[in-house]
């Protein structure tokens, strides 16, 4: 797509790959299970929702710049990525990985002023925790134009689910 994209683009995605050159309405990826989207730009709110892996899928999200409130909210599978490139401000808005209970999210940025719920683990990415990401990214940068080594020259930031069941505070235990 040469320009930018409504709200709900990959709604359900099962396979295949959506490549935008400019920046995505809300809910991108909403309860996808394969391919990928890679977004030039920027995604409005809750980009990623309900994202799962299915079988051998995993669906993907790579975001050139910013991401809204709610990236990843109930995210229970596959990848997101954020690069944070040409971005005043944070990497993402408000209330990121909300009921995060699968799947992981990497963000370009040390995420110092953003706020995540408690059931996240947090850690600065290393060359190790960076070797699943590589690939996506390089995809970004062949598709779009950018030098993969100035990316990659910066910190970031790995989030994945710390429990395998984070509502249980909300319940009656058994």
């Amino acid at each position: 797509m040469e320009g930018n994209a409504q709200d709900a683009v990959g709604d359900t995605m099962n396979a295949g790959k959506i490549v935008i050159h400019g920046n995505v309405g809300d809910a991108v990826g909403y309860a996808m299970r394969g391919g990928a989207i890679y977004i030039k730009g920027n995604a409005g709110y809750r980009a990623g929702i309900h994202m799962k892996a299915y079988r051998e899928k995993i669906p993907v999200i790579v975001i050139g710049g910013a991401a809204g409130s709610f990236l990843g909210e109930y995210q229970a599978g596959g990848i997101i990525i954020a690069l944070g490139i040409d971005i005043k401000g944070d990497i993402v808005g408000n209330f990121p990985c909300t009921g995060m209970h699968g799947g992981r999210m990497l963000l370009r940025s040390d995420c110092k002023n953003i706020r995540f719920p408690h059931n996240v683990n947090i850690a600065r990415a290393n060359e190790n925790t960076l070797t699943p990401f590589t690939g996506y990214i390089k995809e970004y940068c062949n598709l779009f134009g950018v030098d993969y080594d100035k990316l990659m020259d910066a910190p970031f930031t790995l989030l994945s689910p710390d429990s395998k069941n984070p509502y249980k505070q909300m319940y009656v235990m058994n």
